[in-house]
């Protein structure tokens, strides 16, 4: 009886527990990972859990990506609590000051979110205000310190002192209060200056800290699930430039065919791939996506139904260069330096495919595969070679015509009806009837007796 009372409260403990959510950023920071965080935040608010604990680790990844994920954090009312385990630099210090709540373990740092470009250069002046003062909104809404949050962003700002709690303090320890320095806080200088709220060194202690009994906590690990696994996968820069690339040669050799074939397919599939899960990513507009299926239409429509190719298949061509160039463009202001780095991405990515395609081609057609499929073994006329389809050998063969040959009709020789004609006479329906010759598919027979 005191084992089946056990089980009872046991399971209405676990029936009544609260529920925190553990939502893992580790690594680089890119477009799939902002679909996994927002549907791992709206399965948290079905569940009704208590909070959302975000463990992070990262050096930072797309600024865009991380405006995502920061916008999806300050939209929800559960409680959101970021744990810097070891980490948070760039984009995920973006991350981190959307939360209700910092912790940091021991050692801990973050900071140094300025924006630069894949070189390492920093950005234009357009960017990097923008994203001092996405820092510096996302601090206040949090009510923490706005200066220090410029300041992981801008070099170019300096100051001795900060207002915390209304009480004015002299900041001589953070280096990058000078001209010329970005900010990065360890996790004493954090907590100093109320960027974070405590130091913990796991999840358990960060629950008790919350408030919470551990023998009253369901903790719920999301992970991604195999859709954004792919979405990931396929939002991979090199991925991504792959798809993208063969897309456009595949519709480009499709041109130089008649009809609509296996470049095309692959070609379109390709795109399509890119496209839907660019669109998922949120790299992709829906003007990028309009532009992108006008221009396969237009060329689709000169394909089927034009004849030739004209002004809308070059136009359908065009039209989907531009939309291929606009996905290389973040959803977020960018400088003439990130517009030229995407039209050399572009430009390169082109060029590097059709390269890599004509030495593939190259090995392609010397593997039994191809030679198979393009029968290279046809004989021609240059090399000595007739049109021929092996009855030489019928010659002085008898048999029976088939139809009246009036002069050419149908016989029978060996069980084969082959079409034939006489030397000019006429003879009739199964009359016996001997081959004199056979030049390619022209079978010469006269009339015989039996």
């Amino acid at each position: 009886m005191k084992k089946f009372i056990t089980y009872i409260l046991s399971f209405s403990s676990f029936l009544f527990s609260n529920q925190i959510y553990k939502i893992s950023i580790e690594g680089t920071i890119d477009l799939g990972l902002p679909p996994y965080i927002e549907r791992s935040i709206k399965e948290a608010e079905a569940n009704g859990a208590s909070a959302i604990i975000f463990e992070i680790n990262t050096f930072g990844g797309r600024v865009d990506a991380a405006t995502q994920i920061k916008d999806a954090i300050l939209g929800t009312e559960i409680l959101s609590v970021a744990y810097i385990n070891r980490r948070a630099i760039s984009a995920g210090a973006l991350i981190s000051l959307s939360c209700e709540k910092i912790y940091m373990s021991g050692g801990g740092l973050i900071g140094a979110a300025t924006a630069v470009d894949m070189s390492g250069k920093k950005g234009s002046e357009k960017v990097i205000s923008f994203m001092r003062e996405e820092m510096a909104s996302t601090a206040e809404k949090r009510g923490r310190n706005k200066e220090i949050a410029r300041g992981m962003v801008d070099e170019e700002l300096k100051f001795s002192s900060l207002l915390i709690n209304g009480d004015s303090i002299k900041v001589e320890d953070i280096e990058g209060r000078k001209e010329g320095k970005l900010i990065s806080l360890t996790t004493e200088q954090a907590l100093k200056y109320k960027i974070a709220d405590e130091t913990v060194e796991n999840i358990d202690e960060l629950i008790e800290d919350l408030g919470y009994s551990l023998d009253n906590v369901s903790i719920v690990s999301s992970n991604e699930n195999w859709s954004e696994d792919i979405v990931r996968f396929l939002t991979n820069p090199v991925v991504s430039s792959l798809l993208t690339t063969f897309g456009f040669l595949g519709i480009l050799f499709e041109l130089q065919s008649p009809g609509w074939g296996i470049p095309g397919i692959v070609g379109l599939t390709c795109l399509i791939l890119s496209l839907s899960t660019s669109y998922i990513a949120k790299l992709a507009t829906m003007s990028d996506l309009i532009y992108m299926f006008s221009g396969i239409s237009l060329i689709i429509l000169e394909i089927l139904v034009i004849p030739g190719f004209g002004i809308v298949g070059i136009a359908g061509f065009f039209i989907i260069l531009y939309s291929l160039y606009l996905l290389l463009i973040p959803d977020i202001p960018v400088g003439g330096e990130v517009l030229d780095q995407a039209m050399d991405g572009f430009t390169i990515g082109i060029v590097g495919a059709i390269i890599g395609l004509y030495f593939f081609g190259k090995m392609m057609l010397k593997t039994k595969f191809w030679k198979d499929l393009t029968s290279p073994y046809s004989q021609k006329k240059e090399d000595g070679f007739t049109n021929s389809f092996g009855w030489e050998s019928f010659v002085g063969e008898k048999g029976l015509a088939d139809t009246d040959l009036h002069p050419s009709g149908w016989i029978v020789i060996k069980d084969k009806r082959l079409f034939a004609l006489t030397e000019g006479t006429f003879i009739e329906k199964g009359v016996s009837v001997e081959i004199l010759s056979v030049e390619g598919n022209r079978i010469v027979v006269r009339e015989t007796s039996n």
